[in-house]
């Protein structure tokens, strides 16, 4: 007892730092790590097969990174931004529109984090352009990547951990969560519309400015373009694929990351050094964290519980693992709810194996996690990169100002994912 008391409180002043911002995530995750380990509620073997037992998930995160940073060298992703706001004339709704369908598509194959980085800049200077609020774009544009994120195993660091604690394929992501991923971007789509781009205006000589901007000069490095293009191409190939070829995600997305460096002639510190080792230190020490939880057999007395309220109802339980994990994604995270709850549906999948196919829970944690990373801005880094860039941009958007926002999308994506689920699995 005293055990599970000692483990509890290590993971709430956790969250509470990571919440508070007291400390940086990633060195709050770790000292709850290391914290579990020096007090005895793991021992360094067992902290040590935390991360051991998912390095799949950080070396497929460094491999996409790399690949990435190098692609987002080249300038397309501003590039291709002006080029939409020029398809549309400087039309505000179908400019947020399209570059909103542009950052969900982006998100669905590249990092998130890295997607709005690169879009919400581009956005607010369009928005400048025309004389508009930047707080349109810069919501629309956050939700649309929490909800591309949700379209693939690779959309988000919460369906890489999902996807390895419940063995599930790239292809299985792309049928069973894709679908939810477009519904919710139509449902994000009709609610900006009625909320604020069936009222904005704007005069022939601002759209005539969008007109102007040269896109060319964004353009850095097109001989870069084109070869990380085809390896980004040959590495996606790889990952349709890896249930025919078997050489696991990690192995292809180093593969092709090396490969692109050695192409391009890059010197080892010009690419480490642009990795996010932050990142990666967040999910060492979360992983350790969340051993040091299961050791209480805290995870297993939560699992028991909910299947006990669930009483047997299939239906019941995976809808209710839908919206208790976006409440609990709103408060601490979806990468950290994703990571503890996927242990309470370990635990709970047994009880329920001969009323229906378990797998359903898995994509109901997905929806949760990533559908509730839309209620807050703590919901996931998505949105805390987001709010910061918008800020340095002189748009200011508050904890009340995203909840109020954000909070209704994932209300109405959550029922709509709760109908899919119903519909499909039970």
């Amino acid at each position: 007892m005293l055990q599970m008391v000692l483990g509890l409180t290590i993971f709430i002043v956790v969250f509470y730092l990571i919440i508070s911002e007291r400390v940086p995530g990633a060195w709050a995750t770790m000292i709850g790590g290391l914290a579990m380990a020096m007090t005895g509620i793991i021992n360094q073997e067992q902290a040590l097969e935390a991360v051991s037992g998912r390095l799949e998930i950080l070396f497929l995160l460094i491999g996409m990174m790399i690949i990435v940073h190098m692609i987002s060298e080249t300038g397309v992703f501003q590039w291709f931004a002006i080029k939409v706001a020029q398809v549309v004339r400087g039309e505000p709704f179908r400019l947020i529109v399209l570059l909103a369908v542009v950052t969900a598509l982006c998100s669905a194959f590249l990092d998130n984090v890295t997607t709005i980085l690169l879009m919400a800049p581009v956005s607010i200077l369009l928005a400048n352009q025309l004389k508009l609020d930047p707080f349109p774009f810069i919501i629309t544009e956050v939700m649309a990547a929490n909800i591309g994120g949700l379209a693939t195993l690779i959309g988000d660091p919460t369906q890489l951990i999902i996807g390895y604690e419940g063995k599930l394929t790239f292809i299985e992501f792309l049928v069973n969560t894709a679908p939810v991923s477009v519904i919710a971007m139509i449902i994000l789509i009709v609610n900006v519309y009625f909320m604020y781009g069936k009222d904005m205006k704007v005069s022939r000589e601002l759209k005539a400015r969008i007109m102007e901007l040269d896109a060319s000069r964004t353009m850095k490095d097109k001989k870069l373009l084109k070869e990380a293009g085809v390896i980004f191409i040959l590495v996606i190939l790889g990952f349709l694929l890896n249930n025919v070829i078997d050489k696991g995600l990690a192995m292809i997305a180093l593969t092709g990351a090396i490969t692109l460096v050695i192409i391009d002639k890059r010197k080892p510190e010009d690419v480490l050094g642009h990795v996010e080792w932050d990142t990666l230190f967040f999910f060492i020490g979360l992983f350790m964290l969340v051993k040091g939880i299961d050791a209480t057999h805290l995870i297993n007395i939560l699992g028991d519980k909910l299947a006990q309220v669930t009483a047997g109802n299939f239906a019941f339980a995976a809808i209710g693992i839908t919206w208790i994990s976006a409440l609990f994604t709103s408060i601490i995270g979806n990468v950290a709810n994703a990571a503890t709850f996927s242990k309470i549906v370990q635990v709970m999948s047994p009880s329920f194996e001969h009323l229906g196919n378990t797998q359903a829970f898995w994509w109901a944690l997905s929806f949760g996690s990533l559908l509730g990373g839309n209620i807050t801005i703590l919901g996931s880094a998505t949105n805390v990169v987001a709010v910061g860039a918008a800020a340095k941009a002189g748009c200011k958007i508050d904890f009340m100002k995203f909840f109020k926002f954000g909070s209704l999308i994932a209300v109405q994506t959550l029922i709509a994912a709760s109908i899919y689920l119903y519909i499909k699995f039970l």
